[in-house]
């Protein structure tokens, strides 16, 4: 605001004994818009960062040439979509002879079985030994170890075999492939490529545990997760959606004092990308009906800062106190009621008192 007030000072030079000179001569033509009278969002500004809901890096849990690479990069895509195909023939052999080495543990097993039932029966007739049954018993175990070793590496072959196709875990958009056809890959690759969720979003950004408390109470809310949060991007455009806050964390950094907060906030047109820095406003207070006008029109002398406001066809002065800035219009928390018409134009041949012929302008940045 000190630059607008030194801009006003030496364009207008010592304003306040020349505005009460009177002019006879024809009407001024000049400027003006109505002071808009309307609501407004008291907030305190923090540097956030945009990160994904669900992010997830795509990694081969098997070594195999790689068949196909079955996404275009940048595409949004839906869980169990097919994202790399890894060549399968090694793997359906290794299912192939683990069913194998099944079926033969199972017919180890039927045997020990039928050995075991004909030494109890031996041993019942007194024509067996006790010896010979409990061999047989033991056998018969052993056979049944067989079969839960060998349907373990069928599971562990089957699950390989899924591995060979991998697919996408979440919805999300897909990023750059690290990968192309015909390579070998492996646990040992690394991340082939990474997809992120869209929709929603989250901000994070620090912020003391005392500004927290004090926003929620001085906005009327329960608790932090009812704040209203909204973020404008690096150009100072702001984003047309808002967020509430929806975590707090449970430790405060010991360097800044500060802890990390969190909001969601919607991204349905894919506006807000993981990683990207924000401008974050966060609500402190209710909406105020507060008196807005172009920060154009101010002028500084020595006795504080006023505008030329038109009066039954005639400039008059209004000396204002002002606080913070709303885009190109500023706040007037004193002496202005709204609804008054505001010169913004032609101020240079102005004084107060001077007739004036008025034009309704649309000044830069109100819609």
């Amino acid at each position: 605001m000190r630059a607008w007030v030194c801009a006003a000072v030496v364009a207008f030079g010592l304003a306040g004994p020349v505005y009460a000179q009177q002019s006879g001569g024809e009407a001024v033509p000049v400027g003006v818009v109505k002071a808009e009278r309307r609501p407004i969002n008291q907030s305190i500004d923090f540097v956030g960062r945009v990160d994904a809901v669900n992010k997830v890096e795509i990694r081969a849990r098997v070594k195999g040439f790689l068949d196909a690479v079955q996404f275009k990069e940048g595409d949004e895509i839906k869980t169990g979509a097919p994202l790399y195909a890894i060549e399968k023939g090694l793997f359906e052999a290794d299912v192939e002879s683990a069913q194998g080495a099944l079926d033969k543990a199972k017919a180890s097993l039927t045997l020990a079985g039928l050995q075991r039932q004909r030494a109890e029966d031996l041993l019942a007739r007194s024509s067996g030994t006790q010896v010979a049954r409990d061999q047989a018993i033991a056998e018969e175990l052993s056979a049944k170890g067989s079969v839960l070793s060998a349907e373990a590496s069928l599971a562990t072959a089957r699950i390989n075999l899924g591995y060979a196709q991998i697919s996408s875990p979440i919805d999300g958009k897909v990023g750059r492939t690290a990968i192309t056809k015909g390579n070998v890959v492996g646990p040992d690759s690394g991340v082939l490529t990474t997809i992120v969720s869209q929709d929603p979003m989250y901000v994070t950004f620090p912020i003391s545990q005392r500004a927290l408390t004090e926003a929620a109470e001085n906005g009327g809310r329960k608790s932090a997760d009812e704040l209203i949060v909204s973020i404008k991007f690096s150009d100072g455009s702001t984003y047309d959606q808002t967020g509430r806050m929806n975590f707090v964390d449970v430790t405060v950094n010991r360097t800044t004092d500060t802890v990390l907060a969190r909001a969601s906030i919607p991204n349905p047109r894919g506006q807000l990308i993981d990683g990207q820095f924000v401008r974050v406003s966060l609500q402190t207070v209710q909406p105020e009906e507060k008196v807005l006008i172009p920060q154009s029109a101010l002028i500084a002398d020595q006795k504080g800062t006023y505008v030329f406001i038109v009066d039954d066809g005639k400039a008059a002065v209004r000396r204002v106190t002002v606080s913070a800035s709303v885009g190109a219009d500023i706040v007037v928390d004193s002496g202005l009621s709204g609804g008054e018409l505001i010169i913004v134009e032609g101020l240079q041949g102005v004084r107060a008192g001077i007739a004036v012929r008025a034009t309704p302008v649309q000044p830069v940045g109100r819609s």
